[in-house]
Order: C-alpha cells, then structure tokens, then sequence
C-alpha cells in the first residue's frame, strides 16, 4: 500500500508499517504550481490510508522536521482512535509536530541514534502593538493542546514540559527514556523497556482482573437471589393443601 505523501507497507498478516519522511504540512501554491513535495504529510490523505491498514499491529516510522501545528494534532488523534496496538519509532528525529506523533504510540521507541525535540508553536506577525500581544496570546493557546499530549504521556508536571518547550528542548535515547518521552529504547540491537510503561500494562491488567471479579460477584448473587425465589415458591406449591384449607 504505497501513496504519494507517506507509505505504508503490509509486512505480514500481524503488522503494518507507516513512514513519516518527511514535513508535516498541507499542500501550498508551490506544490499545486510546481507539483508536489513527494515526502510532504498531511491529515486528510492520512485518514484515508489509515482506514485501509487491517492488520492488529501498527508501527509508525518517523523521521520528519515537523511542520503546521494541526495537521500535527489531526494525525495524533487519528493515530489514537487505531483500534490495534499502536507503536511509533524514531527512525532519525522527530521534531516539533512529529514529536506530538510520536507520543501517539502506546509503545514508543528511540533508537540509541535517534533525537527528539519539542518547542513552542511560533508564527510570522505584522501589525500594531495590540495584534502583537493578540498573536502572543493566541500562540499559547495553540501551544496548549501540544503541553496537554506531553504531560499526560510523560506523566511530567505541565510546569516542567512548558519550561523544556520554552528552552526548545533536544534529547537523544537516554534522556527521552528517563523522562517518558519514549517507553522504549534500543542500543547495540538490544531492547530495553521503560518501568513505567510495564507498570502501566500491570495496572490494565489488575483493573480488568478487578473487573471480571466484581462481574463474577454480581452474577453470583443475581444466582443466589433467584434460586432463593425458586425455593420459596416451589416451597408454597407443596404445602399441604389441608393446611391451606385450615390456614394453618
């Protein structure tokens, strides 16, 4: 399965793989004048291709600088909503608006040759000192949503993740893993798993096993309830019928 934008490959009945190559963008008068940028990605080719991977795994792929803030966030929703397991990878680097896709992986692995980088959103702006500070403001409400992704993946404060945002932050394998960016990390071919990442499978499973548990439960009583029922009324149909007669 191969499209202009990105690709995806078909490696078996078990998982598919998806390649972010390239900037993270919708397509600009350059592009319909000149053609296209082969390596260019954008959310709405993306849902489309997406819709078509049927296998239980999915494995994201990126190298990619960035690019615009939402089609950044579109694909990282997009990439949640993937019924199977969802794992992304750090091909090169991620940065900026691939980063925010790559923390859409349950599973996320950085290569020991791998970078990441996360920053503020920033834009171009002319005007008076009040469009100026209208820009401001409104760069960081759509900064926030990329602050949400982080902290709730890393499980760091948000006052710690604004301050690596506000610094323009770079990490290589081991710094992303200390810090939860990645769950994952390989080095010498050898794969080693974030404690917090098997921790957070445990408590899946102790929830689910608590859950079944308390369905069992439930299920016994509604059991025990009714075949109390059962016993009484069938108590009541053999009585003898003299002493019914005699209300006794």
């Amino acid at each position: 399965m191969k499209d202009k934008y990105f690709q995806f490959e078909r490696v078996d009945d078990n998982i598919t793989e998806l390649f972010i190559y390239g900037d993270i963008r919708e397509p600009n008068m350059i592009d319909r004048w000149f053609g296209d940028d082969e390596t260019r990605v954008d959310a709405f080719s993306f849902k489309d291709a997406l819709q078509e991977v049927d296998t239980p795994n999915l494995l994201v792929r990126i190298n990619s600088s960035g690019g615009e803030v939402n089609q950044g966030l579109a694909i990282y929703s997009l990439l949640k909503d993937f019924k199977g397991h969802l794992i992304t990878k750090i091909d090169g680097w991620a940065c900026s608006a691939a980063s925010v896709i790559f923390m859409a992986g349950e599973e996320r692995i950085m290569p020991e040759s791998a970078l990441i980088m996360i920053h503020n959103a920033w834009m171009s702006a002319v005007g008076d000192s009040n469009e100026l500070r209208k820009q401001a403001d409104d760069l960081e409400m759509i900064t926030q949503p990329s602050v949400n992704i982080y902290v709730e993946k890393t499980g760091l404060s948000e006052k710690t993740v604004k301050s690596m945002m506000d610094d323009e932050t770079w990490m290589d394998y081991k710094k992303a893993f200390e810090l939860g960016f990645a769950t994952s990390i390989e080095k010498d071919g050898e794969a080693q798993q974030s404690i917090k990442n098997v921790n957070r499978y445990i408590k899946k499973l102790v929830a689910r096993n608590s859950e079944l548990e308390s369905r069992n439960t439930q299920l016994e009583l509604l059991f025990a309830t009714k075949n109390k029922k059962e016993i009484k009324n069938q108590e009541k149909e053999e009585k003898d019928p003299w002493e019914s007669f005699l209300n006794l």
